[in-house]
């Protein structure tokens, strides 16, 4: 069981810092910094989105509508967060599984 605590941990760790990738990658292309037209951007840009869009969909559903701020990736990061460092560490401790977060 603690081999598969630490896979989920990893698993949301990668998750996680996919995330932050695709959040200041947006923070460049909207500031200008980035090219959207430059074929390696755009491919980078398009590959983490068809990733992510289908975990912000749902949240997005839920939420409402904020115009053009997007506070989806932020609440996906906060339920990363809590189910990371609170759940699964409890569980781990629990177990007495040596599992780093």
């Amino acid at each position: 069981m603690c081999s598969i605590l630490a896979i989920v941990a990893l698993l949301l760790s990668v998750a996680f810092y996919i995330m932050l990738i695709h959040v200041i990658m947006s923070w460049l292309l909207n500031f200008g910094v980035l090219n959207r037209h430059q074929p390696l951007v755009a491919s980078i840009w398009d590959g983490l989105t068809r990733l992510l869009e289908p975990v912000y969909r749902p949240v997005r559903r839920m939420m409402p509508d904020t115009g053009a701020l997007d506070l989806a990736p932020l609440v996906v990061f906060l339920g990363i967060i809590i189910v990371r460092n609170i759940l699964i560490a409890d569980l781990a401790r629990s177990m007495s599984c040596a599992i780093r977060i």
